[in-house]
């Protein structure tokens, strides 16, 4: 898998500007290809493009992630629950819970993790 690196202060995604989210990752043979938007203390935002049955295997994270189908259609699995979702679609995979993503037909996803900042409450929202 590729991505590009940045500290965690960086960002390649422009403020105040509209983008074409799955015209920013290309779709490479036999390969899942990644590209880090925004990274920050609390959670970062990456474009992926899954060729056909590619994937990325079981793991745990200790954040919430939340899977927004742009293009194609993923198959999830989240705490040995199988789910398919497609272009439009979002998924929360919840932190602590293992799961894996698997294209049956190549698709683009954006990731967004969000980190629990220590020391703050909770909103409720």
């Amino acid at each position: 898998m590729s991505d590009s690196s940045m500290s965690a202060a960086q960002s390649a995604m422009p403020a105040a500007q509209p983008l074409d989210l799955a015209g920013l990752v290309s779709y490479q043979g036999g390969s899942v290809v990644s590209r880090t938007l925004l990274k920050k203390n609390g959670g970062t935002v990456t474009l992926f493009a899954f060729d056909s049955f590619e994937g990325l295997s079981e793991h745990t994270a200790p954040f919430d992630a939340v899977v927004l189908v742009l293009d194609g259609k993923a198959e999830l699995t989240i705490g040995g629950r199988r789910v398919t979702a497609g272009a439009g679609q979002s998924v929360l995979m919840p932190a602590g819970v293992p799961h894996a993503v698997f294209a049956r037909t190549p698709f683009k996803m954006l990731l967004v993790m969000i980190r629990e900042v220590q020391g703050q409450a909770q909103d409720g929202a």
